[in-house]
């Protein structure tokens, strides 16, 4: 397998020279060059294009967001951002995973070259999981991956039971991981005000998804939140589960609001999309839809499948549209998707508009 070939882009000469020499030490991974500011890395690319490009934010002549989206635009190629500008939360952040960023990377603001030292197993990792990203059919923006944990089941959280009784309101349970920033993002904005009541999972971490559903809140008819512990799921409305904890569906009454808690990395994330897949379909069963789109991995797969059994109709985003066709397609192949759909299809399909098994 040929190795990836990665153009670092950083007025540093420091950080060029300890990325330079952390990638190199991947078998896997050739730096075949390095550049002061997006010029001169565009100069460069012409002779060789990389097949994931590193990239610092504030450079001289053009700053990386807008080096960024010229990229994606022109010639879309996976991009890890590395900066001091893009601590979690932050508006740059925000704007370079919105920009089309697979992965993010904090660069502190004093004991860099340290830093970089330490963590060089994790930026071998988002540059070989970018590298992966299709972004030649969708953008991605999503954040780096989680570090390996032990992998949990949703049993860590809830044990499986039965679901309720069926209701009048419809819920909406997705599931989003790499790819998916841009992607739930294409969806809530084609939803009209009066949609079914949502709730979301998207792997972020802690203090990325408040500004993250802020700026949705912004775009969209609908009204996007970070969900609060004992919010209501009602119609018009989507909760976003917030980074670092678990979302569980449940029942108030006649009303269906969720939980929002503390607990161990379930399929190695928190939030998880199993968990709020398991509890969605003990809570709403029949009453619920399931949605699963791009990320890598199979958090969600087997959650899909409880809601499936549970008597939900289930729906996996097509690997064409998918940034990373990873949990999707675990979904599938456990036999827990009634339909795949396009990414332009799954609006319609959350409203109803597109024929459910009977």
């Amino acid at each position: 397998m040929p190795a990836i070939k990665v153009m670092i882009v950083d007025d540093s000469a420091v950080v060029r020279q300890v990325l330079s020499a952390t990638l190199a030490e991947d078998v896997g991974i050739e730096v075949i060059g390095a550049a002061v500011d997006p010029v001169f890395a565009l100069e460069k690319m012409k002779a060789q294009w990389p097949d994931v490009i590193v990239l610092d934010v504030e450079m001289p002549r053009m700053d990386g967001i807008t080096f960024l989206r010229r990229i994606m635009a022109e010639r879309p190629t996976p991009v890890v951002i590395c900066s001091t500008l893009t601590e979690a939360g932050s508006e740059t952040a925000l704007q370079a995973l919105s920009a089309g960023a697979v992965c993010v990377v904090t660069k502190p603001k004093m004991g860099l070259k340290q830093f970089l030292q330490d963590c060089s197993d994790d930026l071998i990792s988002a540059v070989k999981a970018a590298a992966r990203a299709n972004v030649r059919r969708l953008v991605p923006s999503a954040p780096a991956a989680a570090p390996v944990r032990p992998k949990l089941s949703a049993d860590a959280i809830l044990p499986a039971g039965s679901a309720m009784v069926q209701t009048t309101e419809t819920v909406v349970a997705i599931g989003t991981s790499t790819g998916g920033t841009q992607a739930l993002e294409a969806v809530l904005r084609a939803l009209p005000r009066v949609s079914p009541g949502i709730v979301v999972v998207q792997h972020m971490p802690e203090k990325f998804t408040g500004a993250f559903a802020q700026r949705l809140d912004s775009l969209c008819e609908v009204e996007v939140r970070e969900a609060r512990h004992g919010d209501r799921v009602m119609p018009g409305r989507v909760l976003i589960a917030p980074g670092g904890r678990h979302m569980l569906l449940k029942r108030s009454g006649a009303q269906y609001v969720v939980d929002v808690i503390d607990g161990p990395p379930v399929s190695r994330h928190r939030p998880s999309v199993d968990v709020l897949f398991r509890s969605t379909a003990r809570f709403a069963g029949r009453n619920a839809v399931g949605v699963i789109m791009t990320g890598m991995g199979d958090d969600g797969a087997r959650g899909l499948k409880e809601m499936h059994d549970a008597g939900a109709w289930t729906v996996a985003q097509d690997e064409a549209s998918c940034v990373v066709y990873g949990m999707p397609k675990e979904a599938v192949k456990l036999g827990g998707v009634d339909r795949v759909l396009p990414l332009t299809d799954i609006p319609a399909a959350i409203l109803g508009k597109i024929g459910r098994r009977s």
